[in-house]
């Protein structure tokens, strides 16, 4: 790009990618800076103890506890951002994540839009990552407009047996929404395709499904290897007026007309925080006080079932879920959360957490096992928060609705037990593993609770928009990724209508 880009998109996972998508047929000028590089296609793309064991893929940085101890987060910076290790499930947040829900620690919040506001673009955003999924199976699915584009994955014969199980003990599971090609997938290597990545290779990622979008335009363009540190205002305070970033050591700037910032959860409420200057002392964005603020991380563990006489002969494993116990406990009582199968986990990824056990009899167990993964809201709380020292990003979780999440786990073991399986296993996810990072640079309707409007626009820099995990109100007790996309195209449309860009 030889002059000033018109539009300029910090980060390339699910937010900014799909809002580029969105944005590329206007014309404007669009550069999308991205502080990781691609994914290269390597043998230890498929090498799970290259994945689990050795941490081949886990960046070398640390964060800190609000007491000063350091650890690994697991985030992950490249193209496609940590969208090229997810399990692709596109799902939607239901109906009922829209509006108001008791919990048995507090209250989530209603958004300030319904359900209906983001039909239209759920079903493109399942267009454009090319959904594999059913209707009519899940009793707590909100209504489409349109149907999945493609059929969905298709059980293999022990995950085939683990449904029949499931429906014979009164369980409603359904066929998990999932971005995947699986031919595509398999072809390369028989391997789960949950936390491995993608080198082009069947997941509709950020970058193979979106980004590729919106690269087909001329006017779009991708820079890798560029880090923004500070955005910058002008003098009235108002406009964001300069990006600054480093690429090789090089240290750069940028004058668009619209910023759109997309760098996660974290990272975008950091980089803001970081751009305080003397007439926004506490960072860009923040007049409500509100940025960093309301961080939050699913409540999830591992759950596995283990059967002497059951064999499971399934490579990818991950094709249902189940919603029996979301909208209520199953038995009137406040909601509890989402279950859904894990990638498949053989001995090689067992044997990341349990060390001391040989790889060998780790393999014999998961043969005769199925596993699953539990996940329930975490509620938003303003003292769970991402605050900055310098360069350090200091994370203090205030965990919420833990009691309902253990009586979520105690729900699922007892079904397992009842389907069949006597032995079942769990272990909570903590910190170190990101279960979907969000909300803190939420939306919504008034300027001194929250950093957006209703379109992901700061409030206090009307050319300044946040489009990724941030701008989530609540974080549900589904998987996220479909919901950022879907208000990443309703965003994007929003600028195209209002905003003289090109």
């Amino acid at each position: 790009m030889t002059s000033q880009p018109d539009i300029v998109i910090i980060g390339s996972g699910i937010g900014g990618a799909t809002v580029a998508a969105g944005l590329a047929a206007s014309g404007a000028r669009i550069l999308i800076l991205e502080a990781g590089s691609h994914i290269e296609d390597r043998p230890e793309n498929r090498d799970q103890r290259a994945i689990f064991q050795r941490g081949h893929f886990r960046p070398k940085e640390t964060w800190y506890e609000a007491g000063g101890e350091g650890f690994n987060p697991g985030n992950y910076y490249n193209v496609g951002g940590n969208s090229k290790f997810f399990g692709a499930v596109l799902v939607r947040y239901r109906r009922e994540d829209f509006l108001e829900m008791r919990h048995r620690e507090g209250v989530s919040p209603a958004w300030p839009f319904a359900y209906e506001e983001l039909e239209p673009w759920y079903s493109a955003a399942e267009k454009l990552y090319q959904v594999r999924g059913a209707l009519d199976e899940d009793p707590t699915e909100p209504p489409h407009s349109a149907a999945y584009p493609f059929p969905p994955v298709p059980d293999e014969p022990a995950i085939a047996l683990v449904r029949k199980r499931l429906k014979a003990v009164g369980i409603h599971p359904y066929s998990l929404p999932l971005g995947i090609d699986l031919e595509r997938w398999l072809r390369k290597a028989k391997t789960p395709w949950d936390a491995h990545p993608n080198a082009d290779d069947g997941k509709m990622d950020a970058e193979t499904a979106a980004l590729a979008e919106a690269l087909r335009h001329p006017n779009v363009t991708l820079q890798t290897d560029s880090r923004v540190t500070r955005l910058v205002t002008g003098p009235d305070g108002r406009s964001i007026t300069g990006i600054r970033y480093v690429r090789d050591g090089v240290e750069a700037s940028l004058s668009p007309k619209l910023v759109i910032l997309s760098a996660g959860a974290v990272q975008s409420a950091a980089l803001l925080l970081r751009s305080a200057s003397e007439s926004h002392p506490r960072g860009l964005a923040n007049s409500s006080d509100q940025v960093g603020r309301n961080f939050m991380n699913h409540n999830s563990s591992a759950v596995i079932a283990i059967s002497p006489t059951f064999r499971n002969t399934s490579i990818y494993q991950k094709t249902l879920g189940f919603n029996d116990f979301y909208l209520s406990d199953g038995a009137g009582g406040p909601p509890l959360g989402n279950v859904q199968l894990l990638g498949r986990i053989s001995g090689k990824v067992l044997k990341a957490n349990l060390p001391q056990v040989p790889e060998w009899l780790l393999d014999r167990v998961s043969r005769h096992a199925v596993d699953f993964y539990a996940m329930s809201e975490d509620l938003p709380h303003p003292e769970s928060r991402i605050t900055v020292d310098g360069d350090r990003i200091v994370l203090k979780w205030t965990r919420t609705n833990w009691d309902a999440h253990l009586e979520l786990v105690a729900k699922l073991k007892a079904v397992l037990k009842k389907a069949g399986f006597p032995i079942v296993l769990s272990r909570a996810f903590d910190k170190r593993t990101p279960s979907h990072q969000c909300g803190t640079v939420r939306l919504g309707s008034d300027a001194a609770t929250a950093p957006l409007d209703i379109y992901c626009r700061s409030f206090d820099h009307p050319n300044l928009f946040v489009v990724d995990a941030s701008f989530l109100p609540t974080s549900a007790a589904v998987n996220p990724a479909l919901t950022i996309a879907a208000q990443a195209l309703r965003v994007a449309e929003h600028i195209r209508a209002r905003e003289a860009v090109a």
